[in-house]
């Protein structure tokens, strides 16, 4: 389906659809927008590179996949006790 198909739908969809509906498709899109926004905010961007950086070095704390596996079972089961 061609992009203009589908906006020409989404339209016919918005203009007959429940108030209801209206709303909880702006809020898709609002965090749709909000989202990509942190590629515009050069502050998310520095903080990255930082972090890149730190990791191409060897000064950052990395974990194997098993690791991070086994560290987030953990945080699920401390959260589940709660």
């Amino acid at each position: 389906m061609k992009t203009s198909d589908i906006r020409q739908k989404l339209h016919q969809y918005i203009d007959t659809a429940q108030e209801k509906k209206v709303k909880v498709i702006f809020a898709m899109v609002e965090e749709i927008e909000e989202a990509d926004d942190h590629w515009q905010d050069e502050e998310f961007i520095n903080e990255l590179k930082r972090r890149e950086n730190n990791y191409l070095v060897g000064t950052s704390k990395t974990y194997t996949l098993q690791q991070s596996v086994a560290r987030a079972k953990k945080a699920v089961k401390k959260v589940k006790t709660k």
